[in-house]
């Protein structure tokens, strides 16, 4: 509004009282939201102060070249336009691994598997936390993040290979709240035959997580409410995967995979998408093949994430971004980003957050 009607602006400006201004700036857009913020100091001042409530926005995709994560560009799907950048002041050109959760994100270092940090991606407020306890000395780790109106609640899972053996594995999970500024350790099992991998999700108050033990792969779930355990029998996954991504789409757990052959599983033949239904995964859907087809040279490798009713999915090779409505079953690809792939060996990653103003770490 501010770009397209600069008068306009300021005569709204010059002649509004707060509470009436605030009111229609509460309706915009969130993007058109942002650009009123430079309008001046007043519109900035409101548009941070965020009393108003607003409606939630589908959730957004931050794309980026894969050896570049500090910034990159953004697809709004509300609104069908990228954003040419999102800068993330807290990261480097490291590996991080992202869960998002209620317009904040967690991001861990894979380089040194010790840096951690909690961001709104939209303010750019940040906050390094302290390391997880024993995080530079594991060999896996995955990180989780579950967010409320004014807390938030990360879990590290942390496995260590034992001196000496090559199957036997220390595993345990920390979990640091915001509301206490520390981190716990409600459990650790040492001499485990099983490790956690780098993937995991906080969905009804319990931590889920990939395990992994000889070749073979399943679901394990921890109550983050009660210390206990670790050593119980994993779910097993629906079927051979490659790529599986854990999400919390509305407090219910949705796995997406590659489908590989059941000789070759690092060969893929589709792409699914399945939803935990007490102890057993239920297919929701399949990628069409037209759709699968849309991306070119697919191999076993890519990227998904998800959050409220939006799953996306992306090819490491290319730009191309599809999107599938969960509620409305519904498949469709994201308008052409404006990246374009320069070489052959580009790579193109990313992950999804809800955009919100009102919250921060």
């Amino acid at each position: 509004m501010a770009d397209d009607y600069p008068e306009l602006a300021v005569s709204l400006d010059l002649l509004l009282p707060d509470d009436l201004l605030e009111r229609i700036l509460s309706h915009l857009p969130l993007a058109s939201l942002l650009r009123a913020a430079a309008v001046c100091t007043r519109w900035r001042a409101m548009v941070r102060a965020c009393r108003l409530p607003r409606a939630p926005s589908p959730p957004w995709y931050f794309m980026f070249t894969a050896n570049l994560a500090k910034s990159g560009h953004t697809y709004d799907p509300s609104l069908r336009k990228w954003y040419a950048a999102l800068d993330l002041p807290c990261l480097d050109s490291s590996a991080w691994s992202v869960s998002a959760s209620r317009g904040l994100l967690c991001l861990l270092d894979h380089d040194t598997r010790a840096r951690l940090f909690v961001c709104n991606p939209i303010t750019r407020a940040w906050a390094r936390l302290a390391e997880p306890p024993g995080a530079r000395a594991c060999h896996y780790s995955a990180v989780a993040l579950a967010a409320s109106a004014r807390h938030y609640t990360v879990a590290a899972v942390l496995s260590r290979q034992e001196p000496g053996d090559l199957v036997r594995w220390e595993v345990s999970v920390h979990v640091y709240r915001s509301a206490t500024g520390a981190w716990t350790t409600p459990a650790r099992e040492g001499s485990a035959a099983w490790r956690s991998g780098e993937e995991s999700v906080i969905c009804g108050g319990v931590l889920y997580f990939m395990a992994y033990s000889e070749g073979r792969h399943g679901l394990m779930g921890f109550d983050l409410g009660e210390p206990g355990s670790l050593g119980r029998p994993a779910i097993p996954m629906p079927r051979p995967l490659t790529s599986g991504r854990l999400m919390n789409l509305r407090e219910r757990l949705v796995l997406v995979g590659g489908i590989g052959k059941p000789d070759r599983a690092d060969v893929i033949t589709g792409i699914g998408v399945w939803e935990l239904d007490r102890a057993a995964w239920r297919e929701v859907a399949r990628v069409p093949h037209r759709f699968y087809r849309g991306f070119g040279e697919l191999d076993d490798v890519f990227a998904s994430s998800g959050a409220g009713d939006v799953v996306y999915i992306q090819s490491y090779g290319s730009p191309a971004l599809l999107l599938f409505d969960m509620a409305a079953r519904l498949w469709r690809w994201s308008h052409k980003c404006p990246v374009s792939k320069r070489s052959s060996l580009q790579l193109f990653t990313g992950f999804c957050f809800e955009p919100r103003l009102d919250v921060s770490p």
